[in-house]
């Protein structure tokens, strides 16, 4: 983190070398765990300067707290080109990357940060989920979504937050299955709405039709099939 040699840095450049180092210390153990001395020594500097860059501890977990938060954000950003399950399974594939990189920092941020965190930071974290949200809206190319596809991709995307932190806690299930298996989980709550719903039927049924049978989607209904034999008949009803 640091080579113990000290040089003279802009106030900018110092600022972002800071939260760099905070945001390394943050990415091994919960904020809560990292002093302002641990910080100070990572990076070189005294403990007195640090406060000539930040207030306090806090103002310096948020603005660490903001870089994350960009980038994690950034992680949702694809080209929308080519199958949506495909699209969604390399989203989940930096997802994870970035919760693999910053486990205990990435806890803390979807936790609320240090001693329940502050309104800033949780403005900060809902600022991420929005972000994800209108990312995925956009891959389904629906200009005004229904209420029922925006329950399905906010569903999805806690979802996602919420095995990340799960897995986090030992990993005891392969990272590449749970990135495939979020993608069917997406499908799953889709498929789920469209059958209550006409509208949400249409979505789902544009979306199948460009997938190739050996994507992401096409392998779920491979899965599923194999169940089918083990599944009761029950006679179809229709819904009110």
């Amino acid at each position: 983190m640091t080579t113990g040699v000290r040089r003279r840095m802009g106030v900018e450049e110092r600022r972002q070398q800071l939260i760099g180092v905070a945001l390394e210390l943050f990415g091994h153990r919960s904020p809560d765990e990292v002093s302002i001395d641990e910080i100070a020594a990572a990076a070189g500097i005294s403990r007195p300067l640090v406060y000539h860059y930040f207030p306090g501890k806090q103002s310096l977990y948020e603005a660490a707290l903001r870089r994350a938060a960009d980038e994690l954000a950034a992680r949702f950003v694809e080209p929308r080109e080519g199958p949506l399950g495909a699209r969604l399974l390399r989203v989940m594939g930096r997802f994870f990357d970035f919760v693999d990189d910053h486990g205990p920092g990435f806890a803390a941020l979807m936790r609320g940060g240090p001693a329940g965190g502050s309104s800033t930071a949780n403005a900060m974290i809902d600022g991420v989920r929005r972000a994800a949200c209108e990312q995925i809206l956009a891959h389904l190319g629906v200009e005004e979504p229904p209420a029922r596809l925006e329950l399905v991709v906010r569903s999805w995307v806690s979802l996602a937050e919420s095995t990340a932190l799960m897995w986090l806690d030992g990993r005891r299930i392969p990272r590449a299955e749970l990135e495939l298996q979020l993608v069917h989980d997406f499908a799953a709550l889709a498929a789920v709405s469209a059958a209550y719903n006409e509208e949400m039927a249409g979505v789902v049924l544009r979306v199948l039709a460009q997938e190739p049978a050996d994507g992401p989607f096409g392998d779920l209904l491979v899965r599923l099939s194999s169940l089918a034999p083990a599944v009761p008949a029950v006679p179809a009803q229709r819904l009110p």
